[in-house]
């Protein structure tokens, strides 16, 4: 018999509603990463197999703006949420939203008994693992300005390479105009422009799509087929997966 089908999942929270088709999505990721790893550990597949998980499609007020304001609006309604999924029981918390994590650090000093997982450190622990040494970074302003993925990746030895200023505006204006209006096809153009021209730069890198709207126009882009892709929400998703079966769980 199978051990580890023995063991019962840990109830695991995912704070999204930044925007909330990106919290839908982020759903998807994780029973696609569960799927994953049940096959792989050879259990059963079956509606019991799978750990409970708690979705707070949350309107937080704007991060990108809050960043550039110097506002604290957003974590207010955050800690709210996550207070909310605590206690249900969820045992480690997922957010969808990188930019959101520019507040990571003060809501795990609020809920220092529950994991909150940590996006860019995520992504760079698997890039590591890969043998990278440099990517391209698709994401807010907001990111950017915060260095999210730019302290996170240089622990672990990786250059991180950013669009110029006017790119960073398309980028803003694809997930503005484009997915939070439902106009993928505008949003499509606006991350291709700036996914060449990183390219046309640096080199065929990887790039990290760090932003969870960008992946829900990038991915379809006949172009995307010929580039390697992070989508940091699926590497979150499939860190929170790791917890819910306590694969190696870290500490808050």
């Amino acid at each position: 018999m199978n051990t580890m089908a023995l063991l019962r999942p840990r109830p695991v929270g995912i704070l999204g509603g930044m925007g909330p088709a990106a919290g839908a999505d982020f759903v998807r990721l994780f029973v696609q990463a569960c799927n994953a790893h049940l096959l792989r550990t050879g259990q059963t597949v079956n509606d019991q197999a799978y750990p409970e998980h708690l979705l707070a499609q949350v309107p937080v007020p704007d991060r990108t703006a809050a960043l550039i304001t110097g506002s604290d609006a957003p974590l207010l309604a955050m800690r709210q949420a996550i207070a909310r999924l605590e206690i249900c029981g969820a045992s480690a918390i997922a957010i969808a939203c990188n930019t959101a994590h520019a507040w990571h650090t003060r809501l795990q000093a609020y809920f220092p008994q529950t994991e909150l997982l940590h996006v860019a450190r995520e992504v760079a622990t698997q890039l590591k693992a890969l043998g990278l040494r440099e990517v391209g970074l698709m994401a807010t302003q907001g990111t950017y300005n915060n260095a999210l993925y730019d302290e996170a990746l240089a622990q672990t030895g990786i250059a991180c390479h950013c669009p110029l200023e006017t790119e960073r505006d398309t980028l803003m204006r694809g997930i503005y105009q484009g997915v939070k209006t439902g106009d993928l096809a505008y949003a499509r153009n606006c991350f291709v422009e700036v996914a060449q021209r990183l390219h046309a730069r640096h080199g065929n890198i990887t790039l990290i799509m760090g932003c969870t709207e960008i992946p829900l126009a990038l991915d379809n882009a006949p172009q995307a087929a010929h580039w390697h892709l992070i989508n940091p929400a699926q590497v979150l998703a499939e860190a929170l997966v790791g917890r819910a079966y306590d694969l190696g769980a870290a500490s808050p």
